[in-house]
């Protein structure tokens, strides 16, 4: 049974999620191993989003809820009283439909951002790491990334949605007249920072200078044709714009690394904040933050979202019916072995009285047509008995008839994915922002 937790920027405060982002992450081994609840968890934390997708062992909901809440509350240092009357607990058909519609973008700040399939997918592959995967949740997952990639080449949603990164640029040109003699700091050097230096060069940005916390500005500057910066306060003296971007759990940007009455643009697109928040009062310096960025996020284009939206529908209609299709398999494949454990016996049997091997062949062959021929009709019935949400009809009978039950389930190994588009250990900042 799958359920998820979810708290994003429409129901929760930027605090709060910016708390889970840091803990939650850690708490989804625990999760599971020290649950007797839970069979499996993927946890989702990005700075507009906590997702908490679970497989319940039996139908004991609110445990399950119960045990989530306190374990990511403690992880995250927060109340569990605070976490729970932040969440929504979504059941059944609800949370299929929740994770494919976030996964393509469709509620994220920014509708359309992209960014945030690529973390649907390193939260799934950071649960197979972490042994929480179950084979309902890989089911899930895989398919709304199958739903993301084809809302992402079908519709025209891409181009409605904008990045952060991007929304903050066009939230400080309203202030900067020539992007090209701006002098622009920027803050960080992960995937984000590229992001960001390749939407700075489009906006004709020329002169950039970089700062990275952990040291690594001259390999990164090298790379990108930047100014290696040493010194961040001399760096942000002698900046217009910065652009912070780090995934420093402390901020790295102070009231008392600016100066009093220097017109200035801070920018800080970190999780958790780069910059710590009293800079706002700084005179001459105005700071857009996620929070501040998120409440300017535009209105999609409708038609792309509507085209999008229908997509989503129609596919979470087909994991559905695939699901309740599914739901007869176990008893089907229980049916079928019951049936060919006896047809082996026969034929050893047969093979036992006859000693001509020709005549036993031919005895075989006929034996085991028949019985394909006799299982067909069975075979299809249970499939349209499952797609029908009557497989539990199928069940009963092959138990009245038979005294056949089905197995349990066993678990699917996790299929082993490349991770060849991480960013190298170390870096400041491994994930792009997300904007859901």
């Amino acid at each position: 049974m799958l359920i998820c937790l979810t708290a994003s920027h429409r129901n929760a405060s930027f605090d709060l999620l910016e708390r889970l982002s840091i803990g939650a992450p850690t708490a989804a081994s625990r999760l599971v191993t020290d649950s007797d609840v839970l069979d499996g968890a993927v946890v989702l934390a990005t700075c507009n989003r906590f997702e908490a997708y679970l497989d319940i062992a039996g139908d004991d909901r609110d445990s399950a809820v119960s045990a989530t809440v306190d374990a990511v509350a403690t992880a995250s240092d927060l109340v569990p009283a605070e976490v729970a009357e932040s969440v929504q607990v979504l059941g059944g058909g609800d949370v299929v439909q929740h994770l494919f519609a976030v996964s393509s973008g469709l509620e994220s700040v920014v509708v359309g951002e992209t960014e945030i399939s690529g973390q649907v997918r390193r939260a799934l592959e950071d649960a197979r790491a972490n042994g929480t995967t179950t084979s309902e949740l890989e089911r899930l997952f895989q398919e709304a990334a199958h739903t993301s990639r084809g809302v992402k080449t079908r519709t025209r949603i891409g181009a409605a949605g904008r990045s952060l990164v991007r929304l903050g640029l066009e939230l400080a040109s309203s202030r900067i007249t020539d992007w090209a003699h701006t002098r622009v700091l920027l803050v960080g050097t992960g995937s984000y920072a590229a992001t960001t230096i390749a939407a700075l060069r489009d906006r004709g940005a020329a002169n950039i200078q970089v700062f990275s916390p952990s040291g690594r500005a001259p390999w990164f500057a090298a790379k990108h044709d930047l100014v290696a910066a040493t010194d961040l306060r001399g760096a942000i003296a002698s900046s217009d714009v910065v652009i912070t971007c780090t995934s420093s759990e402390v901020p790295v940007v102070e009231p008392t690394d600016l100066d009093d009455g220097q017109r200035r643009i801070v920018i800080d697109l970190g999780l958790p904040r780069n910059v710590d928040p009293d800079t706002a009062d700084v005179d001459g310096v105005e700071l857009l933050d996620l929070e501040t960025i998120s409440i300017h996020a535009p209105i999609a284009e409708l038609n792309a979202e509507s085209e999008a939206r229908q997509m989503v529908d129609d596919a979470v209609s087909r994991f559905r019916a695939q699901a309740l299709e599914q739901s007869t398999t176990p008893a089907l494949v229980a049916f079928r072995k019951h049936v060919f454990d006896i047809l082996d016996d026969e034929i050893e049997r047969a093979k036992r009285r006859d000693a001509d091997p020709e005549s036993v062949e031919q005895t075989e062959r006929a034996l085991r047509h028949l019985v394909g021929v006799l299982l067909h009709r069975p075979s299809v019935r249970a499939r349209e008995l499952g797609r029908a949400g009557r497989g539990e009809e199928f069940v009963g009978a092959l138990d009245a008839l038979y005294g056949v039950h089905p197995e349990p389930e066993a678990e699917l190994p996790s299929p082993v994915v490349p991770l060849a588009d991480r960013t190298a250990p170390g870096s400041d900042r491994t994930d792009e922002a997300d904007a859901s």
